[in-house]
């Protein structure tokens, strides 16, 4: 509230222009209703805190801008614009064709810092399963964001019951570009990569077959 001689002006009735304080430049304007929003593009010069509350972009895209530093030779961009966490679903798929029968016990969590996702998946098949017409690689879906040009990589680890047919000295794992999904690559002693197949996954049945962990990242 403003006091102005032996009368007090409630901020719900402020509609005109107030100088900004705290030694910045610009001019703040009433809503009307007791909220007061920085116009005319405010500097500020001294630190801002936020007692209560948080900092929210009114603009999707805008955010922290860190122009102020002085970058690498390959910078494209100083913008922080995106903070996300959350919990999504990933599932055994085929490249080619559809198993019959599947079911996964699965769980998967990220986190989105700017362009880059950071994703940690454990997944197992809980039932014996019927392959039908599936084919090809294996993939592992349901990744919250579609991947830019660069994709993304990770680490795997087989836990349990994993029918891999072919030698191999660990198992990595490869985001597809444009894709919300990825694949298992197998490292051979060799030098040699190759995929893990739809026909590598343990059929029988057990409780836990075919577990795995994982995580990686990839850019948006």
């Amino acid at each position: 509230m403003l006091k102005v001689a032996n009368s007090v002006i409630s901020a719900s009735r402020i509609t005109g222009v107030l100088p900004v304080v705290n030694g910045g430049t610009g001019v703040t304007t009433s809503t009307g209703t007791g909220n007061t929003v920085l116009s005319a593009s405010p500097t500020l010069s001294s630190d801002v805190t936020l007692s209560t509350g948080n900092l929210i972009p009114g603009t999707a895209a805008k955010g922290v801008n860190f122009t102020a530093n002085t970058p690498a030779a390959g910078m494209t961009s100083q913008l922080l614009n995106w903070y996300e966490e959350g919990t999504f679903t990933p599932a055994y798929s085929p490249t080619t064709g559809s198993f019959t029968s599947i079911s996964v016990v699965s769980s998967g969590r990220y986190r989105r810092i700017g362009s880059t996702v950071f994703f940690w998946v454990d997944i197992r098949t809980n039932a014996a399963i019927t392959v039908g017409s599936a084919s090809g690689t294996l993939n592992i879906t349901g990744l919250p964001f579609t991947s830019g040009a660069s994709g993304g990589y990770g680490m795997c680890s087989v836990f349990q019951q994993f029918n891999l047919s072919s030698s191999f000295s660990s198992l990595g794992v490869v985001v597809e570009a444009g894709q919300s999904r990825l694949y298992l690559a197998k490292n051979a002693s060799n030098g040699n990569v190759t995929y893990v197949q739809a026909s590598e996954l343990q059929t029988i049945g057990g409780s836990f077959d075919n577990l795995i962990g994982l995580s990686g990242m990839y850019t948006v």
